[in-house]
């Protein structure tokens, strides 16, 4: 993320803040009692193969991010999958592209996932233009796609930057529309979110992007985790999720 704005980090100093996070999550989420989807660049898990196996040791799935987060080419598809199967010891069968871009679907069948959960279905502008696509589940090329959760009717965004900068009340309320007519929520965050973000000089974020990081941000996903359990939504991993949907679909 600083390099998107003019800065540099070590990239020592980027695995620290990427893990110190994750293992923030991991605690989050164990202390809810709840499974996640830990989408994985195969570069992380080279560096870092223990916070790897820790996430699977908890019950948690290991999806593929792409080979790196900042290139990426078609072969990374199936190399991505490999090492991070090897590494996790666990299957991989879904995939999520860095910064939500657009992927050949084809591609992502050829390399053997069974999901993809790399659509936004909204605008955002300077990012992607996804108003005519899907905001459900749907299949592409054999493929299941799980886009992202937004509002039902302005499509608003469910996404990280929501989290920072609208009020919890607001973010309840379109979550809690989108859940009613979809069915369910696909939710998507950052491990270096939950770290304090507010260092100007260093990382070069706008204050959009910094504003409820670290503690504050832990705090919100904490009261958003339990104000959904209170509704009684369920909680699940992403694989699990889709495999309900894929063996419905070959049932019928």
């Amino acid at each position: 993320m600083p390099l998107e704005y003019g800065k540099e980090l070590p990239f020592n100093e980027q695995l620290s803040i990427s893990t110190t996070g994750t293992l923030t999550v991991l605690e989050i989420l164990q202390e809810a009692g709840i499974k996640a989807t830990f989408f994985c660049t195969a570069q992380y898990a080279l560096h870092q193969p223990e916070v790897i196996q820790r996430i699977v040791s908890e019950g948690h799935e290991i999806a593929s991010h792409g080979y790196f987060h900042s290139d990426f080419k078609t072969e990374h598809l199936a190399q991505s999958k490999v090492l991070l199967e090897k590494i996790s010891g666990q299957p991989v069968t879904g995939f999520r592209m860095a910064r939500m871009m657009p992927v050949d679907e084809q591609a992502i069948a050829d390399a053997g996932y069974s999901y993809n959960t790399s659509l936004n279905p909204t605008w955002i502008p300077g990012r992607y233009n996804n108003l005519k696509k899907p905001r459900k589940w749907f299949f592409d090329a054999g493929v299941l796609q799980i886009p992202a959760s937004v509002s039902p009717n302005l499509r608003f965004p469910l996404f990280w930057l929501t989290f920072h900068n609208c009020p919890m009340a607001y973010i309840k309320i379109i979550a809690s529309q989108a859940h009613k007519k979809d069915g369910y929520l696909n939710l998507y965050f950052h491990p270096w979110e939950f770290t304090d973000l507010d260092k100007p000089v260093k990382y070069g974020f706008p204050n959009y992007v910094s504003r409820n990081s670290g503690e504050p941000f832990v705090k919100r996903i904490k009261d958003f985790i339990k104000w959904a359990q209170g509704k009684g939504y369920g909680f699940m991993r992403t694989d699990e999720f889709a495999k309900q949907i894929i063996d419905n679909k070959q049932s019928v």
